[in-house]
């Protein structure tokens, strides 16, 4: 909103100088000049359009960009107004104090000079912190470290549903890799990688459209990664990229998730939150089950909970097709995710009456 005001108020500043400029250059003709006056307006407004062209659409800006530009400018017309008195007996051989070539090449020498300091500080960036005696400025980051999305994460699409809630407060950041990545993945021949890539990038989309997110495109040039091998691998940019910055990597790899923790980055495995959040089975307890289809074992029956939970139940296949009352043996827990061993009700060992029971009657 505050934005908002601040372009209003420089919109209605440009049109008010440009109608002045319009006014002041009839009025100062005897004769009106039209010609000049809409010049001099079309200038104005011209300037204006460009500047706030440029704002709305850079809307991702860094505090460390615009202090390079801003620092290389002063110091490079520092730099230049010294050059220019160095350089002037020499210049005056040639060319007369009076001859307009000598205002060229100070403002030649002025300009070279502001754009070899924007240009190296843009480059080095991310080495220099600009402080001002006893005052630092630093980024305002939402919550604690920023969290770095990884390909997979992206296009498995669930971290859109859990920013949807207010429980993520850290800045997201994707790194121009892994946006070139994406983009590669959807404009892949083969039709399923193209769908995922898509997806992905459809995934990016809504998360710009999140108000409560701070999503960051990063262009992911930061020193550790200056003079890399281009041939190396998405992730092990991923992870370089992430510790430099100091955040953490969100990721469903599993292999990503092992190299990370062995660099000392720290990791959110989407997976193991997710399994975090499932309900919680206990040897003893009683659920319903439908048996889809048979297990790797003789007699083995496979279902499936609401969330996804795979149900390995002890002679079910004779069952596939029903629903039928287990009552809990085992719960596993793997990275991949959690698997619940159980038997059907009546059930015991290898024999017994084939018939399912409600926990009710089996206490009646």
């Amino acid at each position: 909103m505050r934005v908002l005001i601040v372009r209003g108020a420089f919109v209605a500043l440009v049109l008010g100088l440009a109608l002045y400029a319009l006014l002041y250059s009839l009025a100062a003709e005897t004769a009106p000049d039209w010609a000049a006056a809409l010049k001099s307006a079309a200038l104005i407004l011209s300037l204006g359009i460009v500047a706030l062209y440029v704002d709305v659409r850079d809307k991702n800006k860094q505090m460390t960009t615009i202090s390079a530009v801003g620092f290389g400018t002063i110091g490079g017309l520092l730099v230049g107004y010294l050059l220019w008195h160095i350089l002037d007996p020499f210049i005056t051989v040639w060319f007369d104090s009076g001859s307009p070539m000598r205002q060229i090449l100070r403002l030649l020498i002025s300009m070279i000079c502001c754009y070899i300091a924007i240009s190296f500080l843009l480059q080095t960036k991310d080495e220099f912190r600009f402080i001002i005696p006893y005052v630092e400025f630093s980024k305002q980051v939402k919550g604690g470290k920023p969290l770095v999305l990884d390909t997979s994460v992206i296009i498995d699409g669930r971290i859109a549903d859990v920013c949807d809630t207010p429980i993520i407060d850290a800045a997201l950041i994707v790194p121009r890799f892994v946006l070139l990545e994406l983009q590669a993945i959807a404009d892949s021949s083969d039709k399923m990688k193209r769908n995922r890539g898509r997806r992905g990038l459809d995934i990016l989309k809504r998360l710009q459209g999140n108000s409560r997110l701070d999503l960051l495109m990063h262009d992911g040039e930061v020193a550790e990664l200056r003079g890399a091998d281009p041939r190396m691998r998405v992730d092990e940019r991923l992870v370089i990229f992430t510790k430099a910055v100091g955040g953490r990597v969100v990721t469903n790899d599993f292999n990503l998730n092992k190299i990370a923790q062995l660099q000392g980055v720290d990791v959110i495995n989407l997976n193991e939150v997710a399994n975090s959040l499932k309900t919680v089975a206990l040897p003893g307890e009683y659920m319903l089950v439908k048996i889809v289809k048979a297990g790797d074992q003789l007699g083995q029956g496979i279902g499936y909970l609401e969330d996804g939970t795979m149900v390995v139940v002890e002679h079910g296949r004779a069952q596939i097709g029903n629903e039928v009352n287990i009552t809990v043996t085992s719960v596993l827990q793997t990275p991949a995710g959690r698997m619940i061993f159980g038997k059907i009700e009546g059930k015991a060992g290898g024999s017994g009456v084939n018939e399912t029971l409600k926990p009710a009657d089996r206490q009646a």
